[in-house]
This record gives C-alpha cells, structure tokens and sequence, in this order.
C-alpha cells in the first residue's frame, strides 16, 4: 500500500488504496485541498490582474444642463419646493414659490428637476440672456413702445395718492396697455354713496382697492354693504399701502408695531427717526421698490384681480 493511503475494500471485498487527502497550512489556517484548488481558479480572474488604487470606485451621474434663466420654473429635490428663479449664482439660487415666499437655496448636481427631470443648471449666456423676453415690473411680458389705449370707461380706485403711486411705478405699463385709469378716493367713508353716483354696469365697472381689509375692521364693514356684479372690492390685510413693500426691501426684518392710538405713519417715521412730512418719507420707501417682486403676495393677487375685473368683456 502507498505510503499515506488508507486501505478500503471495493464491492468484491479486495483491498485497495486511497491517497489520504492532506490539508495544506496558509497563514495559521489550514485550508482543505478542495478549497485550495477553488482559490486557484479565482487566481486566474478578476483578482489576478494589478489593482489600480486611484481608480474611481463609482461612476459620479450625470445630468443634462439646463440655464438658470429668470422665470424658469424649477422643483428642489430635497424640499419639494416648487417655483420660478429670481436669481442664480454658482452657490445660491433664489426661488420664488406660488405663494410669493422666496426660497435660497444651494444648486447642485441633479438637485433640482426641470419638466421632471433632474438637471444641472448654470449660469445662463450672454446670448441666452438677451434672447429671453424682457419684462416690466409687473412680470408681464414687454411688448415695446406701444401707444396708450384710450381710457376705458371702468376704472381702478384706491384709498389714497401713495396707494396710485405705487401702482403706477409697479403696473403703469400694463394700465396705459389696458386704457384702465387708477383714481384715488381721498378716504374710503363715502364708498357706498361714490359707487351709487358712478353708475356701474357692464362695460362700466369699478374695482376698489382697500387697506386693512380684515374681518372686523371699518373696511370689511364697508365693503360687506356692497353687491353689485359689477362692483369688485378687494384689498390687503397691511394696516397701510407701506406695509405691502416687504420689509428686506427697506432694510428691516418685520415692520415695527405702532400702539394703538398712535397714528401709524406717524409712528413707523419715528422708529426710522426720521423727522418730515410723510410724503417725503413715502417718496424714499417707493425709491427702493424696483418691481413686483418687492411687495407682498397680498397687494400683488390685489391688483392682478381689479386689472383682470376691470378689462374682462361682461
């Protein structure tokens, strides 16, 4: 018998030898033969060729670029946050969403989606910017020098010369588009009594814009006097046309609170430390409104809807 066989008996009971499977020694741990010759297989694969340690372990995705034009309409991935860009830098993207609330955020890779789709935005072309269409400071789209429209017979009136003001810096160019002339009332407590006297009918319709327009105050009570399908009151819920410029835009955090029995104007020009008549005051606020992006989303859907009133065929 060989030496190292172990003697067995095959089925006609004749002796014979079988070499005793020896298990090899690797590192303190001794692999069976039979695990020994699979090794020798995976020898011969992947493993057997040099390792290549500066390679890349994932491939990084890739996702179509997209230009980061003002008035695209984008949804961040990681808030859900839906809206148009104001505004667009390699590090920071502003947002405006549906509600009029403004969003920065951190562009990166594939962290936005356009149409669905995840992309890359970048800085837009000097080609691309001055293909896009130009706008007025309403957000419409600027059609160019047109003539104005001769005046409708509907009209725009609001509370005071600040709220015409404002408008017309704001939406002037759409109105003289529109023929719509904007009036100011002087005060708002012989609203019922101006509305009989106008006469509104269809062709000849009127839309009120009101301060504080809030459950309870003197404004809602006036306005809750009116119903006529042809008569739109509307409003904002700010104690006064300043406070619809959003406080950044002046410098602020949030428009102080003025005391009852304090006159507001009166009381927002003191916390300023300004000392003058309101009008020269008011001119320095509507210096720094540039477009409607610099109000407030109440004031905004205000006068979006007297415009819409006032110009719809009825």
């Amino acid at each position: 018998m060989l030496p190292g066989a172990i003697a067995t008996q095959n089925s006609s009971g004749v002796a014979s030898s079988v070499p005793r499977t020896r298990p090899i020694t690797s590192g303190g741990y001794r692999f069976p033969e039979a695990r020994r010759n699979s090794l020798a297989v995976v020898s011969d694969g992947i493993l057997s060729d040099p390792i290549d340690l500066d390679a890349p372990r994932h491939s990084k995705p890739t996702y179509p670029q997209v230009a980061a034009a003002m008035g695209v309409v984008v949804e961040h991935r990681g808030t859900g946050t839906v809206g148009a860009i104001l505004s667009f830098k390699p590090q920071q993207i502003v947002i405006r969403d549906r509600h009029g609330r403004d969003h920065t955020l951190v562009p990166r890779d594939g962290s936005f989606l356009v149409d669905g789709q995840p992309v890359s935005l970048r800085q837009p072309t000097r080609h691309e910017i001055e293909a896009q269409p130009q706008f007025t400071a309403s957000g419409s789209v600027d059609i160019g020098a047109v003539p104005a429209r001769m005046a409708r017979a509907s009209r725009i009136w609001v509370e005071g010369i600040h709220d015409a003001e404002l408008i017309e810096k704001v939406w002037g160019d759409d109105l003289r588009l529109e023929g719509i002339v904007v009036q100011q009332m002087e005060g708002m407590d012989d609203l019922v009594e101006r509305i009989s006297a106008f006469g509104p009918r269809p062709g000849r319709r009127v839309a009120v814009l009101l301060d504080h327009l809030v459950e309870g105050s003197r404004e809602s009570r006036a306005a809750a006097q009116i119903s006529d399908p042809d008569v739109l009151i509307t409003g904002h819920p700010y104690v006064d046309v300043w406070q619809t410029i959003r406080p950044s835009v002046v410098g602020i955090e949030a428009w102080p609170t003025i005391p009852m029995g304090v006159d507001w104007k009166t009381g927002i020009m003191s916390h300023f430390g300004f000392r003058g008549e309101s009008g020269v005051f008011w001119k320095k606020l509507l210096h720094e409104v540039s477009s409607f992006r610099d109000l407030e989303q109440p004031m905004i859907g205000a006068v979006e809807q007297m415009i819409d009133f006032v110009t719809a065929e009825r």
